[in-house]
């Protein structure tokens, strides 16, 4: 399921001007305070569209569904400490034990600069007894610097991926979710305003409602009937400029993704037979792997193999992503969004794969309650967006047309 200043003087202030005789001098301002008031504001500017309070209530009531005495580890930035100080609250009123895991400034790539062979290619026992012992995880995506890995060899981020097979393989055992909280570094990503991004984040997990575990109990109900349309069919088949990729995905389980697991989330997805993509496919939606900028990616499938791909930008990363294992190759999952709150990508996958009217497909890993076998320490969702002359087809028929659903 997971990754700003100018000096200047204003001649016309008062406060530039000699003190007067019978007053002390004012202490000089000091600037290294300068980075917390400009925290301090993002957090207002936050908090002025997005409840904190109330986002933690969904994610441990509706996403964990906490129950007493569990052990919930959260992981996440600094920078999102508004909501981690909610979440602690909501957790302990649950009454299970709240354990904080908040990631420093530079910590994750100077791991990855300093890191030798052990530590890449195996991971601590006591993270690992950690994953064993946790009854239920959440990730929090809060970054400073979405670009914080983009000069890190890809290599050593996939031996890595690869060392901690186990513990993430334990952590998806269990309760967990993910979600995103605003930053100043997403939101330049996304070309918006802070106060947009919040905005947009609302709307996106549903708390611009008055009810939103209500508001997504209805999504789920709407991706029941597209299950229940869908959990027969033999074969998928994507059209859309650049476009025309045939999937098998009978027998296979159709996962009702309600935002439970991924907040937000509105997909459906399932994992296809391993040996049945044949085809062409041009994912139209940019992607922002480990900050690494990707876009125009095309792949060229036979008998379930990538036996060709090209990139506009960042086909360096992706060759290496595709050497990372022998499953790497493969498709792992494919999903159709659902969430039309999500209307525009922001670079960041967990949103971006959720728009309504556009399919993924993942390279790499599978999800075990879909019926998938391929293993890989990969999963690398890709995004083809359908709102502009594409289509869906389900055993012959038009399931999704132009973005829209057909018959539902």
């Amino acid at each position: 399921m997971t990754d700003d200043a100018y000096d200047f003087v204003d001649l016309d202030d008062p406060a530039d001007e000699p003190p007067l005789a019978d007053e002390p001098e004012p202490a000089p301002e000091d600037e290294d305070d300068a980075p917390w008031d400009e925290r301090a504001a993002d957090q207002a500017e936050v908090a002025a569209e997005l409840d904190a309070a109330r986002f933690a209530d969904l994610l441990v009531g509706y996403c964990l569904e906490s129950e007493p005495g569990d052990q919930v580890l959260i992981r996440s930035t600094d920078l999102a400490a508004p909501l981690l100080i909610e979440l602690q609250r909501a957790l302990l009123e649950h009454d299970a034990w709240p354990l904080l895991r908040v990631e420093l400034p530079g910590q994750v790539a100077g791991f990855y600069r300093h890191a030798r062979d052990r530590h890449l290619d195996e991971i601590s026992p006591l993270q690992l007894e950690e994953a064993r012992q946790a009854d239920a995880s959440l990730s929090v995506q809060a970054p400073e610097d979405t670009r914080a890995l983009a000069e890190i060899d890809p290599d050593r981020l996939a031996r890595a991926a690869r060392g901690r097979h186990e513990a993430r393989e334990l952590t998806l055992s269990r309760r967990w979710a993910t979600t995103l909280w605003p930053t100043r570094a997403l939101a330049d990503q996304a070309g918006m305003s802070l106060a947009e991004l919040a905005a947009f984040v609302r709307r996106a997990t549903f708390l611009d409602h008055a009810d939103p575990i209500r508001a997504w109990t209805g999504l789920r109900q709407f991706q029941a009937r597209l299950v229940e349309r869908l959990e027969d069919v033999e074969e998928l088949r994507i059209e859309a400029p650049g476009t025309d990729l045939v999937l098998h995905v009978a027998g296979r389980t159709w996962v009702n993704s309600d935002g439970r697991r991924n907040m937000p989330s509105g997909e459906v997805f399932t994992g296809p037979h391993e040996d049945s993509a044949n085809g062409r496919i041009r994912y139209t939606v940019p992607s922002s792997p480990a900050g690494v900028d990707v876009s125009g990616v095309e792949l060229v499938f036979e008998d379930g193999e990538v036996v060709d791909f090209r990139a506009e930008q960042g086909e360096d990363y992706l060759g290496r992503a595709l050497r990372t294992d022998d499953g790497a190759r493969r498709l792992g999952e494919v999903g159709i969004g659902t969430n039309f709150g999500i209307d525009r990508a922001i670079g960041v996958i967990l949103f971006d794969e959720k728009i309504g009217g556009t399919v993924h497909t993942a390279l790499g890993r599978s999800y075990p309650e879909t019926g998938g076998t391929n293993g890989s320490a990969l999963h690398w969702d890709l995004i083809c967006d359908l709102r502009q002359g594409g289509r869906l087809w389900a055993d012959g028929e038009v399931l999704q047309e132009d973005g829209r659903f057909v018959g539902l």
